[in-house]
């Protein structure tokens, strides 16, 4: 049983059945610099305390704050690069919070783990992963607290996928 369009992105990443409930993924570190919150707002999130250091002392987070949307951004990334599913993150959905504001010069990493697998009723290569994250600063703050659902693929379909794909690119070069 092959899934339509799958595409391994990541070979050496974890497939569904490389994962349990509790394991724990640990991020790299990003640093977040003042002009990367000013040039983010400016482009996507253009309010006054994301904008100018000036006028987000009278604001109600009293200093520079990242846009919940750049935190948001940068902790995909990281948890992109903590959990490497074979597959891609494709979400089926997020609940986020933004307990604290991201700051000039935090250096931000990504905790994540596995809460729940769930198995597909109506698609047996495939399933349903939930995994709560939180965004930490250099300091132990959380800047972001998140709880995603995933699908993930089994091995097999994914090793048939890439099978298939690769039969289909040599027939493509053989009729070029």
């Amino acid at each position: 049983m092959t899934s339509p369009g799958l595409h391994v992105a990541n070979p050496d990443g974890f497939w569904l059945d490389d994962l349990a409930v509790g394991m724990r993924f640990h991020s790299p570190v990003v640093l977040l610099r003042e002009e990367d919150i000013i040039a983010f707002a400016e482009q996507f999130d253009p309010q006054t305390f994301h904008l100018s250091v000036t006028a987000a002392r009278d604001s109600f987070f009293a200093g520079l704050a990242a846009s919940g949307w750049h935190t948001a951004a940068l902790s995909m990334k990281l948890l992109a690069q903590a959990l490497p599913l074979a597959t891609g993150i494709i979400g089926k959905g997020v609940e986020i919070e933004w307990p604290s504001p991201t700051r000039p010069n935090d250096e931000l990493g990504v905790v994540a783990r596995i809460d729940t697998i769930t198995p597909s009723k109506s698609r047996p290569g495939r399933g349903s992963i939930t995994v709560g994250y939180q965004t930490l600063n250099q300091n132990g703050d959380i800047r972001q607290r998140a709880r995603i659902t995933l699908i993930g693929w089994r091995r097999d379909v994914g090793a048939q996928a890439a099978v298939i794909g690769s039969r289909l690119a040599v027939q493509w070069l053989c009729d070029s």
